[in-house]
């Protein structure tokens, strides 16, 4: 079994003959502090302390935050020299986590040429391939955002459709969130009733490489948490990070109708009108 969408990810190799290709913008998606420690040559950095999210009102926003606002995003890409033509490969070392949050907002906002680098810093890393400390600039480019709202969830669309036979839901967190153990300094515990449970980070090898799993094994593990190919699936996580990553796993198998809910627990959690269960 082979990927459907193969070219969502970036292969050490195809990068490193792009390395100095204009029409390729690398993005670092590690913090700034790794980033300066060293990062693979011509990447610029991407800011993120809110994960490419609009800024909290407050650090004990009841609700969490949700994603950057249109012209937040043209502007921050611009500033990394991103246009709508520009093919983006982003990577992080978290396992792709920030780095497939990048690629489902640039697609959230009309822009499909990204390909996230296949293991990321690990990989590149291990692998013995050049790195340096010096930071990359980018020249200024021009973004215009076009919102696809097919591909997020707000929580009156997951309470509307989360119980519906042509729908499923998939919780992207630990066993201890899952299961309640672990509220995330929410005001309650739990999940969504009738969701489906695969933490994101099964998706990657555990090996040095930090690849993503061949096809097959991504699609036995879908199966076995028992999710259909052919409903509509809506992902969420803590607040949406986790979430987008199990949405590119999902775009990798070629599922067609997939939405992020942005706001994910940190929206659902805390209010006092959607309901949550600790069945297993």
């Amino acid at each position: 079994m082979e990927y459907a969408h193969p070219e969502l990810l970036a292969e050490p190799d195809w990068l490193a003959e792009h390395l100095d290709d204009p029409g390729v913008r690398i993005i670092d998606c590690a913090t700034l502090e790794a980033y300066r420690r060293a990062h693979i040559p011509g990447a610029v950095q991407l800011p993120t302390h809110y994960y490419i999210k609009e800024p909290a009102s407050t650090p004990e926003s009841d609700h969490g935050t949700f994603v950057m606002a249109p012209g937040d995003f043209e502007r921050l890409m611009g500033r990394l020299g991103v246009s709508n033509e520009t093919l983006v490969v982003p990577y992080d070392d978290n396992n792709a986590l920030v780095a497939a949050r990048l690629w489902w907002v640039l697609k959230y906002y009309g822009h499909d040429n990204c390909k996230v680098l296949n293991g990321g810093w690990h990989r590149w890393l291990s692998e013995g391939r050049p790195v340096t400390f010096h930071a990359a600039k980018a020249p200024p480019a021009t973004f215009t955002a076009r919102p696809r709202p097919e591909l997020i969830a707000d929580a009156a669309y997951l309470e509307a459709h989360h119980d519906q036979p042509g729908c499923q839901v998939l919780d992207a967190r630990t066993d201890e969130e899952w299961l309640g153990t672990n509220d995330r300094g929410n005001r309650r515990a739990g999940h969504v009733p009738g969701a489906h449970h695969l933490e994101w980070v099964r998706f990657v090898r555990r090996d040095d490489a930090r690849t993503f799993l061949p096809a097959d094994e991504v699609a036995a593990l879908l199966a076995g948490a028992g999710i259909e190919r052919d409903k509509a699936t809506i992902t969420y996580c803590q607040g949406g990070i986790r979430a987008a990553n199990a949405a590119f796993a999902m775009a990798l198998l070629g599922y067609e109708d997939v939405r992020v809910y942005d706001g994910s627990m940190r929206d659902w959690a805390n209010r006092e009108d959607t309901p949550l269960t600790l069945d297993a």
